[in-house]
């Protein structure tokens, strides 16, 4: 029969084909229906697809199905080109007639559960080049859902090792080399699929991540996968290609559970999102898991370099944003040995980038008051920092140095760390006074509790040595005058003379108490024994 190409089909630009109107036309509704109308007296036509689901590769298929008189091989690795491109030309019963390549491919696709693993790939795979099309959505998420449902049926035997209990087996696991082992092999059989997905495209790894996350598939699973996709992906990617990995990946993870997903492996992503440029909303989202596992960071981790361009050494502000996530997720309020936990941490972190000369003041400050005053049981980390950062920025003014003073807590501060900012020439002067202000006020706390207990002890003992009452009634004195409003020279020599007494002072207090604390145990414990005597003797003798 002879054959008349007398229809030029141009498919999303890529390549046109000539074929046969009416050949064609006998099989594709939506040709069929274009040639119903008038034409005229036009011999040759030319049709244009723009969308035409698989381009090319997918139009040949078609074609042959056409030519081959509604007959051609089905396979896992043109299925998806075929089953697309039966949609797209609409080539159904009343236009084929027994002959429907519709029908055929749907037929093939219900027979995916019996695939093998590589046939669910290859035709996965294939869908890739369907995704910018409309209409062919279907068969991917067909492939995708078997693909899903291949992972989950095989991972049954094994609860991930990560997430369930070393009695969730029913079987109490021991430390030894075969529980070890039993445990290598259950994480192994839950991860075997990691290196085979990673043939797909972020656009299908995203559809096969929804699937997974709706049917309440182990995050702590999903998690290793992405971040094992992202390394992979980033080793030989260009730079566009990383960046896309990255955001893809990173919007993924804030969708799982947070606690699920590796402290250690954020920073890793962290690493490569800096150098990619990424978007603002997916940088956000990396920082706010990051931030909100703050407590788990190490020194290492914080010292980020700052970025090109920046001055100073370390990527400040980034730290900055970290403690925003951390308070804004208020684990402050309901974990606060995890706040305690943060500060320590940050005082290391202030003290390791104050001697940054390009440090400004303004985010010195802030790094110094970024956690509540609640999260410091003492000041000392701050005060060291404070004095290397004013050791080295020589030409502050003295403002600027009292408004970097005010990050100080004077009460937090231990009685060494105020005897040595008396003498540290790099703090204003107004700062030592402040300091000898809060150690009076403890001088005088403290006093008032030792007064009470002296009159406990007294009261409870009734007697008395002469010799050691004087030296309690002697040292009771220096105690009140020391404890009364002093006047505080303006000399700042002087100044230190009173700060070095106070030292002396307080050690002096501290020794007192200490002696007084010994008979005041043992008169409680005569009083208790003499308690149980009297309770032991029979009732007419008492």
């Amino acid at each position: 029969m002879a054959v008349c190409c007398d229809l030029e089909v141009d498919v999303n630009g890529e390549e046109t084909f000539m074929v046969d109107k009416k050949i064609i036309g006998s099989y594709c509704g939506r040709l069929s229906k274009l040639f119903g109308k008038p034409t005229g007296s036009a011999r040759n036509l030319k049709v244009i697809f723009n969308d035409f689901p698989g381009g090319a590769e997918s139009f040949e298929l078609m074609s042959r199905f056409c030519y081959n008189n509604g007959r051609t091989a089905i396979t896992p690795s043109n299925i998806s080109f075929l089953h697309s491109a039966a949609q797209f030309m609409e080539m159904n019963n009343s236009v084929s007639g027994t002959h429907n390549l519709l029908e055929e491919t749907g037929k093939s696709l219900e027979e995916m559960n019996y695939w093998t693993w590589s046939e669910l790939l290859i035709a996965t795979k294939k869908c890739q080049d369907l995704l910018p099309f409309p209409n062919s959505t279907g068969i991917l998420e067909k492939c995708v859902d078997s693909l899903i449902g291949r992972i989950t049926t095989s991972g049954e035997p094994s609860p991930c090792p990560s997430t369930s209990s070393p009695d969730s087996s029913g079987v109490r696991l021991s430390c030894d080399t075969r529980s070890t082992e039993s445990l290598k092999n259950s994480f192994s059989r839950a991860t075997w699929w990691f290196e085979d997905l990673l043939v797909l495209s972020t656009n299908l790894v995203g559809m096969v991540f929804k699937s997974m996350v709706s049917q309440k598939f182990d995050h702590v699973i999903i998690s290793r996968f992405l971040f094992y996709y992202q390394k992979s992906k980033c080793y030989t990617g260009t730079s566009d290609e990383k960046r896309k990995v990255v955001e893809t990946v990173i919007d993924m993870l804030y969708i799982l559970d947070w606690n699920s997903v590796s402290f250690k492996s954020l920073f890793g992503i962290l690493r490569v999102a800096l150098n990619c440029n990424i978007r603002k909303c997916s940088r956000t989202k990396l920082e706010s898991m990051i931030g909100s596992q703050m407590d788990q960071a190490t020194l290492d981790n914080l010292l980020i370099p700052s970025p090109y361009g920046m001055n100073y050494l370390y990527n400040v502000n980034l730290v900055l944003r970290f403690l925003k996530a951390f308070l804004h997720g208020g684990i402050s309020q309901v974990f606060p040995i995890q706040l305690r936990k943060v500060a320590s941490l940050m005082d290391f972190y202030i003290a390791e980038v104050a001697p940054d000369p390009c440090l400004k003041p303004s985010k010195f400050m802030a790094l110094a008051m970024a956690l509540p005053d609640c999260a410091r049981e003492l000041s000392d980390g701050i005060y060291r920092a404070t004095d290397m950062y004013l050791e080295v920025h020589t030409g502050l003014s003295k403002e600027e140095k009292m408004k970097i003073c005010c990050t100080l807590n004077y009460e937090k501060l231990s009685a060494e760390a105020c005897i040595h900012l008396s003498q540290n020439k790099n703090f204003p002067s107004k700062c030592a006074v402040q300091a000898l202000m809060s150690q009076q006020v403890k001088l005088k706390s403290l006093l008032k509790a030792t007064g009470k207990t002296k009159c406990y002890i007294d009261s409870s003992s009734g007697v008395s040595e002469t010799g050691s009452k004087g030296k309690k009634n002697e040292t009771s004195k220096q105690m009140v005058l020391y404890a009364g409003k002093l006047d505080l020279p303006t000399d700042n020599d002087k100044l230190r003379a009173h700060l070095q007494g106070m030292q002396w002072r307080v050690t002096e207090l501290e020794r007192v108490c200490m002696k007084m604390q010994a008979p005041m145990t043992k008169i409680m414990k005569s009083r208790v024994s003499n308690h149980r005597t009297s309770r032991s003797l029979p009732r007419l003798c008492s």
